[in-house]
């Protein structure tokens, strides 16, 4: 049933191929009323808007671009099942706008020839009129309309040029009936979809079946599409028996010169020709245009190749260094939210809960935003140029060496920043075992919170030697040694992936390089606000939640007697002060300026005394908190590698995010909460730290390079997680994330300490 006759809301579907300004035109349509997420079960998104017209109400389906209505995978499929009503969660399509560049006609009727022959009412704009002009082609309108038997409306979508007209169309969408497509096919195919039909219907009446029959189009597909998605997709009645016959059919097409999949493709460029025939004139074959000129340049194996690092020098420049500011005000802000929250409640869980767990967890999920915002401007304003297909084309000489497409190079460049915008960023990637690859790659790329552990491990371990007059260091050659091993780790991970669990072949590299044109500041805006809010919206929930157990594990159990232990073990230094402030008060022989100087001086003492006691209770409920006793219960476990129970504590604390665990380390090692990668205490303290009743010092060099191996490998990232499983619909991938990570982490932190060590020894 459709959704005007059960609801009364006409349901618009619309449908084109990439780069024809679909997205633009849905934009345009909807205004600011969307609905974003994903189909159930696969990673395409699902945008839905609203409009009203004439008192009618009008839900638009933004469906994936795309080239045929050949599902070819599980993401395509979902273009197909909605415009055949086969989808609970969306209504079936009462109008299709098909969305055509109308500088590329004979290219784009190909998916148009597909939609009509769906037999649902169809409109047909021809978007982008502007550059058919400027490539010297004219396009008789109302001579298209009646061959093509549906509505054609002319558009300049990014500037709202013919919106009017389409919208009168769509109101009368419904009052024309449905075109007939008459395509070419040879009458032997057309016999053989028929008895396939006639089959299929009689197994699902023999077999009592409450299955409807599938339509002519399926079964249509499935003879055309040999060895596709379509034979694997759980379609009713379709089994071994049935698809034996398919073959049948093909073989017999085979025989009598129609070999399919090539008769489709025939079949409807023929149509298409005779639709254009004498209703498009003009010659663009020797018109020189701006995207030719442009394309001289940066299509040029060396300039072009230039240009695109410069731009990704840009990118990656913003979001590493330009969202710098803008997270430190977010993080500014939840600081200073917790320090009012704070001085509103009394010490206790409570309070700890609302500050350390929750606002701590909100300023986590937020502080990605700045980064997140950032990139998807950047993606969304190179796509709409039409840049985005050139950067891939010119990267995909490097990326198919490990089995990817140059699709893949943006994201993992992006996720150098940090993994999560990178992860958001393979939506651009068509192929789903090269996105789901570029995917579980992404977090091995060294991201800015790995920067933290670095920064404090280096200064405090690894020798500062010089050569070359001071330009070339040993501890900055530690730090690049870290970024090339995630980088090495990822191509080699990507590498086995696409030859083990995600085995394929790596598909031809075929994409339509799209006109230039003026980017629509809006769609790009748009496009920007939408992946951050699927961002707080999909993984925020997640990660607060870890933050929160975390923070659980690192509270409780939160017994008073411990605190009043500690701080009973500096009662005679509290007195001792007291009693020496008491006396300068009581002294007669000090004049004022005296008295209030040494009055000044004990008060400093007693404010480092404060400290000194909140960091040694602080300590001190650490030490017997349940995260605690995950170290010791882990000590076994990390001890090859050199760590003992504090640092395997440290490294449970960071799993919500890496950085965590320098605070953890202060808290610790009795040095009280705000410490970080800077601070000239926290460095001093992990040199002399020992093994307990020994001499035997915790950290040396070796243990901070496996400790730094180990961070460089790991999955240590909620966020990070959590994006994957929003990404791919599933939690079988950050599962697997998590444990291959880890594995490598281990396996190359064992390595380090221990090669290490017989350096040392020697």
């Amino acid at each position: 049933m459709s959704s005007l006759q059960e609801t009364g809301t006409v349901t618009v579907a619309l449908l084109g191929n990439p780069n024809t300004g679909k997205s633009t035109l849905f934009n345009a349509l909807a205004d600011v009323r969307q609905h974003v997420g994903n189909y159930p079960g696969v990673t395409v998104e699902k945008k839905i808007g609203h409009l009203h017209l004439g008192g009618q109400r009008f839900a638009l389906v933004d469906l994936p671009g795309t080239y045929s209505l050949a599902p070819r995978s599980p993401d395509e499929m979902v273009t197909v099942d909605v415009l055949l009503g086969r989808r609970a969660d969306v209504a079936a399509p009462d109008v299709i706008l098909c969305v055509v560049d109308a500088s590329k006609l004979e290219r784009n009727l190909y998916l148009v020839s597909q939609a009509i022959e769906l037999g649902v009412p169809t409109v047909v704009v021809l978007n982008m009129m502007d550059l058919a002009a400027d490539h010297g082609l004219s396009v008789d309108v109302d001579l298209l309309q009646k061959r093509l038997g549906v509505p054609v409306v002319q558009l300049q979508a990014h500037r709202r040029v013919g919106l009017d007209t389409l919208k009168q169309a769509l109101q009368q969408a419904l009052d024309r009936d449905a075109a007939v497509s008459e395509l070419p096919f040879p009458e032997a195919f057309r016999q053989e979809v028929a008895g396939l039909q006639r089959d299929l219907q009689d197994r699902l009446r023999d077999s009592a079946s409450q299955d409807a029959p599938l339509p002519r189009y399926l079964v249509e597909r499935l003879l055309l599409d040999h060895g596709s998605y379509l034979e694997r997709a759980s379609l009713p009645g379709v089994n071994g028996t049935f698809l034996a016959k398919v073959r049948d059919a093909r073989e017999r097409l085979s025989e009598a010169g129609c070999p399919v999949p090539a008769v489709e493709a025939k079949a409807r460029y023929e149509w298409v020709g005779k639709m254009l025939e004498g209703a498009v004139s003009g010659d663009s074959g020797n018109r020189v245009t701006l995207t030719d000129r442009l394309d001289d340049l940066l299509m040029h194996r060396i300039w072009g190749t230039a240009v695109f690092v410069a731009l990704m020098a840009l990118v990656f420049q913003s979001i590493f260094s330009w969202a710098l500011p803008l997270m430190d005000l977010i993080d500014g802000a939840v600081g200073w939210l917790g320090e009012l929250v704070g001085g509103m409640l009394p010490d206790g869980a409570l309070q700890s809960l609302l500050v350390n767990g929750v606002l701590a967890g909100v300023g986590s999920v937020l502080v990605f935003l700045p980064q997140i915002l950032i990139l998807f401007f950047f993606i969304a304003l190179l796509e709409d140029c039409g840049y985005m297909a050139r950067a891939a084309y010119l990267m995909d000489r490097l990326m198919v060496r490990v089995g990817l497409s140059g699709k893949s190079f943006i994201p993992l460049l992006s996720s150098f920043a940090c993994a999560v915008p990178g992860i958001m960023a393979t939506r651009v990637i068509e192929d789903r075992r090269d996105r789901l690859v570029t995917i579980l790659v992404a977090p091995l790329m060294t991201c800015s919170a790995r920067l933290p552990v670095y920064t404090l491990l280096i200064a405090a371990f690894v020798p500062d030697y010089r050569w070359l007059g001071g330009w070339l260091g040993l501890q900055g050659l530690t730090m690049l040694s870290l970024y090339l091993l995630g980088m090495v780790t990822a191509v080699l991970a990507a590498w086995l992936l696409k030859r083990t669990f995600l085995h394929g072949q790596t598909p031809a590299f075929i994409m339509e390089l799209p006109n230039y044109k003026v980017p629509s500041l809006g769609t790009v805006l748009r496009r920007m606000g939408e992946n951050g809010w699927s961002f707080i919206s999909g993984a925020g929930t997640l990660i607060l939640a870890v933050a929160v157990l975390v923070w659980a594990a690192a509270y409780f159990p939160h017994s008073p007697e411990i605190g009043a232990a500690v701080r009973a073990a500096y009662a005679d230094r509290i007195a001792e002060l007291e009693q020496r402030a008491e006396q300068l008060r009581e002294q007669t022989d000090l004049t004022e300026q005296a008295r209030a100087a040494a009055l000044d001086e004990i008060e400093s003492h007693q404010a480092d005394l404060r400290a000194e006691i909140s960091a040694d209770v602080a300590g001190a409920y650490m030490e017997q908190s349940f995260l605690a006793r995950g170290g010791h219960l882990i000590e076994p476990l990390v001890r090859p590698l050199g760590w003992d129970w504090r640092i395997g504590c440290a490294v449970i604390a960071s799993f919500p995010a890496r950085e965590v665990v320098v605070g953890t380390l202060g808290v610790i090692y009795h040095l009280g909460e705000g410490q970080d990668e800077t601070s000239e205490s926290l460095r001093d303290t992990l040199r002399s730290a020992t093994w307990p009743g020994t001499e035997r010092r915790v950290f040396n060099l070796p243990v901070a390079l496996s400790l730094m191996v180990f961070y460089a490998l790991c999955a240590q990232c909620a966020a990070t997680l959590a994006v994957i499983r929003r990404e791919t619909q599933t939690w079988r991938w950050p599962v697997f994330t998590f444990a291959y990570m880890t594995s490598l982490a281990y396996v190359g932190a064992l390595l380090t300490y221990h090669v290490g060590m017989l350096f040392a020894a020697a």
